[in-house]
C-alpha cells in the first residue's frame, strides 16, 4: 500500500507540473504533441485537442512535448538527386531547405511567451504546494515560532526571555514558523558568539542579546509517552545506552527520579528541564507488571556544544482564515528556501553523497511516514501524506528551475541568453547541449538509485 501511495503522490506532482506547461502552451497558441505521465513504453492513452495523452510504464517523470520544441528553424538537410549534363551520371548533392516554423510551434513564439510556458511547470508545483498548505493548516493549524520553555538561570532567562515570547528574528533573519528556528540553527550552528533575538510579548517588540552557554550532552537512551497527563511510560529503549544496560524495558512506567515523584509525562519533562542530565548517577524507581523496582543509572556522554537555554514550539496551533492564507504562503516559502539552502550545501561540498536521495529514498520515506501515521487514524494519515506532497512539490519546482540542460531551468537559461543577445542561440547547438545534459541527469539518477538501494536494503 505504501508504494501505491508514493506512486500516487509522485503522479499528482508530475501531472500538475506538466499541466502547467500544457495550459500555458495552449493559451499561447502552441500545439502540444504529447502529454505523458511516466516514462518508457505507453500503457494506455487517448487523443484529444490535437494532443496524444499517455500513461507510461515507469512511474517517474513526465513530458509535455510541444510542436517544434527541439527542432531548428532550419529543417533537416535533405539528399536530392539532380541530373548531370547529357552523357554524365546523375550526381547527389545536399540541399538545405530553409523554412519558417509552423505558427503553432514552440519556437515560432516570442521569447517571453516561451519563458512563460517553461516557468509554468515549476510555478504550478508552487501553486499546488500552496493549495495543499491551505488545506493542512486550515484543519490542523500552523507551527508558530514560540518559546515554550526557558531553562532556569540559563542564557535565555538571563537575557530576559520568557515562555510564550514569539520569536520574530534571529540575528538578521526573519522567522515566522517554529521549523524556521530549527532550520536557522541547523545552517548556523551556535558558537560562543552572542545571538540577537527579536521577540514579541503582549503585542510589543523586544530585542535582546543571548550569550550561548557551552554544555555537555548526556543521554539515558529512551523515549516516553508524549502526552503530559499520561503515565511516564517508556515507549522505546535504545540499545547500548544506560537505560538498556540497566535492564529497563518498553512499557515500564517511571514513578520517581532521585526521590522526586513522577506522576505523569509532564512531571518527567519538568524534572529534566529543572535537572539537566550530567555524569551524576540517577536513582530511578519504576513499575513493571504492577511491581515497583529501583535501579541506579549513570547517563552517557554523547556530545558537547552550545545552548541558548530555551525550547521552541514544534506543535501546531489553530489560526484564522487570513492566518491560514498567510502561513500557507510562508510554508511554501520555507520549503523553497530550505531546498535552495540544501543545494548550496551540495555545491559547497557540505552535503555528503549519502544525504542525497533518489526516488527510492523518497518512496521509503513516504512508506515509513504512512506506516507510522496509519495507527493514529485516517485523518492524521491524510494530513501527513498531504504535507509530504507539499514539500516534494516545492522541492521539485525548485529543482526544475536549476540552470541545467535538460531541465526547465536549462531552457530558461537559453531564453535569458536570447533576451540579452537579442537573437536566439543556434537551435542545433542548444539541442546538443540539452541532449548531453539529459544523459548526465540520467547517469546521476542511476547513481542515486544505486546508492539508495545500497543504503536502505544493505545496511
Amino acid at each position: 500500500m505504501k508504494i501505491v501511495v508514493a506512486i500516487l503522490i509522485f503522479g499528482i506532482i508530475v501531472l500538475i507540473h506538466e499541466f502547467g506547461h500544457f495550459i500555458l502552451a495552449k493559451l499561447n497558441g502552441i500545439t502540444v504533441v504529447d502529454f505523458s505521465i511516466g516514462m518508457g513504453p505507453r500503457l494506455c492513452g487517448f487523443r484529444a485537442f490535437g494532443t496524444q495523452f499517455s500513461v507510461r510504464l515507469l512511474p517517474i517523470g513526465g513530458a509535455c512535448m510541444m510542436l517544434g520544441e527541439d527542432l531548428s528553424l532550419e529543417e533537416t538537410v535533405e539528399d536530392s538527386k539532380s541530373a548531370g549534363a547529357p552523357g554524365h551520371a546523375e550526381r547527389s548533392e545536399k540541399v538545405v531547405i530553409k523554412t519558417e516554423p509552423d505558427e503553432h510551434s514552440f519556437f515560432a513564439k516570442g521569447v517571453w511567451q516561451r519563458i512563460a510556458v517553461l516557468f509554468a511547470g515549476p510555478g504550478f508545483n508552487f501553486i499546488l504546494a500552496f493549495v495543499l498548505s491551505l488545506f493542512v493548516i486550515g484543519i490542523a493549524g500552523f507551527v508558530p515560532a514560540k518559546i515554550v520553555a526557558v531553562a532556569p538561570n540559563g542564557p535565555a532567562a538571563l537575557a530576559g526571555l520568557q515562555k510564550d515570547d514569539e520569536i520574530l528574528k534571529i540575528n538578521r533573519t526573519k522567522v515566522v514558523l517554529g521549523r524556521e528556528v530549527d532550520s536557522y540553527f541547523e545552517f548556523n550552528r551556535l558558537t560562543e558568539k552572542p545571538v540577537t533575538l527579536v521577540v514579541k510579548r503582549n503585542g510589543e517588540k523586544l530585542t535582546t542579546e543571548v550569550i550561548p552557554e557551552k554544555y555537555n550532552k548526556y543521554m539515558l537512551g529512551f523515549s516516553y509517552s508524549g502526552t503530559d497527563s499520561q503515565q511516564a511510560q517508556i515507549l522505546e529503549v535504545v540499545a547500548d545506552y544506560p537505560m538498556a544496560k540497566a535492564g529497563l524495558l518498553a512499557e515500564d512506567v517511571i514513578v520517581a527520579m532521585n526521590g522526586t515523584e513522577i506522576k505523569n509525562s509532564g512531571d518527567l519533562k519538568a524534572y529534566f528541564n529543572q535537572h539537566p542530565l550530567t555524569d551524576a548517577p540517577i536513582m530511578l524507581r519504576f513499575l513493571r507488571d504492577g511491581k515497583e523496582q529501583e535501579t541506579v543509572i549513570t547517563p552517557k556522554f554523547v556530545s558537547s556544544g552550545y545552548t541558548l537555554g530555551l525550547e521552541y514550539n514544534l506543535a501546531r496551533e489553530k489560526t484564522s482564515a487570513l492566518g491560514t492564507i498567510r502561513y500557507s504562503a510562508r510554508e511554501v516559502y520555507y520549503w523553497i528556501s530550505e531546498t535552495a539552502r540544501s543545494l548550496g550545501k551540495l555545491i559547497t561540498g557540505k552535503l555528503k553523497s549519502n544525504e542525497i536521495g533518489s526516488v527510492v529514498a523518497v518512496v521509503d520515506a513516504v512508506g515509513q511516514t504512512y506506516e507510522a501515521s496509519i495507527e493514529y487514524g485516517v485523518m492524521d494519515t491524510v494530513l501527513n501524506m498531504l504535507y509530504i506532497t507539499i514539500l516534494l512539490s516545492a522541492n521539485i519546482g525548485v529543482m526544475n528551475l536549476l540552470p541545467i540542460p535538460g531541465l526547465d531551468g536549462g531552457k530558461l537559461l537559453f531564453c535569458a541568453i536570447e533576451v540579452v543577445r537579442g537573437k536566439p542561440v543556434d537551435r542545433e547547438k542548444e539541442g546538443i547541449v540539452t541532449f548531453v545534459g539529459m544523459v548526465l541527469l540520467m547517469l546521476l539518477m542511476v547513481f542515486l538509485i544505486f546508492n539508495d538501494i545500497r543504503n536502505i536494503f544493505f545496511k
